[in-house]
């Protein structure tokens, strides 16, 4: 550990931010200090309460887990302890992080207190029951995901209710999702005469309240994802949507506006889109044939809904992506043959960054695992002490679930149910150059997939592990033979690895997946 000064300056080096005498590992780098400095030490800066080493960082989350792991019964006094350190260890090593709502949100009720005296929106679990949060305990039952999915009604209420949900979401440091597609179209017609706005007019008011609110209390933005099906009948405006506000930027850009003086003044910048494939479009596409969209509300209106050709709806997209990097594609039917839990819900949509796919109104919390810190000087990857800190990571993000509030009483009762949970992976791209693997290549996608398949392997393994302690999820039961074929997709897939594509050293990653 050392102390140092954390100085963040812009462009023009003017000062936005200064700590100092911030500790820190002697081995962490700049740019992680000024990262954890100025986004997660807690407190304001010059009081008493501020945060001014990782140490108090790392020991206000990691001692926090180790009480819930004691407190749920996961572990007896002894080993909650051990996983206390283990955790913290993972952090101060950086070989493990967790979603930023776990830096900014948990432990701080053992700085300023529980709570305040004011009613605060959102749900707890208590005894498997999602129930209000008490009064005076917001800060003891943290909201610890990064990533929702949330669904929308085509009435004003619903319409409404769902902006200000995002903008709590968005408070705390999190991120979320949303299928508009049951949003009636602007061709179509209201209940009472007139015409609808349409799901373009209500993303533009969503996309304003993300950029409004700012994400955990911190300076950068809400993270926002907005979802159309590809036979609504709006498909083709939304797909040009942000490549047409991008143009608008460049102009500026031209004429001597400076970046974010442009990008303020232009629509949908706080937001990613996607259009949701079918295989059916796909099919259309090979044959070269017209697609057709479909009316949400107004079926005798299908006639009078646009037609389009499959294949030049597909240019666009194209187009508007290389343009400005939107939209993307999401695979229905494929994402829901991966689906573990069909026969509760379909998927219709994601988070933000599209790593999160599940039903709606549903939470996931996330963690990353720094590959690099397990590749060894010669070459090889330490996959004893990865396996081990897959295990500790999966198990701390399976506490959160229920020590965590949530926003609406469904999402609290879904995490309940479902317990999903994100683990990944950091620094693929570092750990293929450092084995000299040129990006795109059958090697590093024969690595890439090597890791993966180890990653996916123990966290199954530790949920059954967890589930022969404590019990499986609720949903189980109802999704245990479509869970199982979903595993057995990854075996199938795992076979299909080239293990001769893998670098030398790495070949007992594939024999241990």
């Amino acid at each position: 550990m050392g102390k140092s000064n954390v100085e963040i300056t812009d462009d023009s080096g003017k000062l936005l931010f200064v700590q100092t005498d911030a500790e820190f590992p002697k081995g962490w780098s700049p740019l992680a200090r000024k990262i954890v400095a100025s986004k997660y030490f807690f407190g304001e800066r010059g009081t008493s309460q501020r945060e001014t080493s990782v140490r108090q960082l790392v020991k206000r989350v990691s001692e926090t887990f180790g009480e819930w792991a004691l407190n749920q019964r996961y572990f007896d006094e002894t080993s909650a302890i051990i996983f206390r350190d283990e955790l913290a260890y993972l952090a101060l090593a950086q070989r493990m992080s967790f979603n930023s709502p776990v830096w900014f949100n948990v432990g701080v009720h053992k700085i300023v207190g529980e709570g305040s005296n004011d009613k605060k929106t959102g749900y707890i679990i208590q005894y498997g029951q999602a129930v209000e949060l008490p009064v005076g305990k917001d800060r003891v039952y943290p909201q610890t995901s990064a990533c929702f999915i949330q669904s929308v009604e085509d009435s004003m209420e619903s319409i409404m209710d769902l902006a200000r949900k995002e903008a709590m979401l968005f408070k705390h440091g999190s991120g979320t999702g949303t299928n508009l597609s049951t949003l009636r179209s602007s061709r179509e017609k209201l209940s009472g005469g007139g015409k609808p706005s349409g799901p373009m007019a209500y993303w533009a008011f969503y996309d304003k309240v993300a950029g409004i609110v700012k994400s955990g209390g911190k300076t950068r933005r809400a993270a926002k994802m907005e979802i159309l099906n590809i036979d609504h009948p709006d498909i083709a405006e939304w797909i040009t949507s942000k490549m047409k506000e991008e143009a608008k930027i460049r102009i500026l850009l031209a004429g001597g506006v400076k970046f974010s003086d442009a990008q303020e003044s232009v629509n949908y910048q706080n937001t990613n889109i996607s259009v949701r494939a079918t295989d059916a479009f796909m099919m259309a596409i090979e044959r070269d044939e017209k697609w057709r969209t479909v009316p949400v509300h107004n079926k005798e209106m299908a006639d009078e809904m646009p037609v389009y050709n499959a294949r030049d709806l597909l240019r666009k997209i194209a187009e508007a992506t290389y343009f400005c990097g939107d939209p993307g594609m999401q695979f229905h039917d494929t994402i829901n043959r991966w689906h573990t839990c069909p026969n509760s819900a379909p998927i219709n949509a994601s988070n933000p960054c599209s790593e999160y796919m599940f039903v709606d109104n549903s939470s996931c919390n996330l963690a990353s695992l720094n590959l690099m810190r397990f590749m060894r000087a010669d070459g090889t990857f330490d996959i004893n002490a990865f396996s081990q800190a897959v295990r500790l990571t999966a198990i701390a993000q399976d506490l959160e679930i229920d020590n965590s509030s949530y926003p609406t009483k469904e999402i609290a009762e879904n995490s309940h149910r479902f317990r999903p949970l994100g683990t990944g992976y950091a620094n693929l791209g570092s750990m293929l150059m450092f084995l000299g693997l040129p990006y795109d290549s059958d090697e590093a996608r024969a690595t890439a997939s090597a890791v993966t398949a180890l990653l996916t392997g123990k966290v199954y393994e530790t949920s059954t592990e967890m589930a022969e302690r404590i019990g499986p999820f609720e949903e189980f039961g109802k999704n245990r033979d479509a869970m199982l074929k979903v595993i057995r997709m990854h075996r199938d897939a795992l076979r299909k690895i080239d293990g001769g594509k893998l670098p030398k050293g790495l070949e007992a990653v594939l024999d241990e997946a």
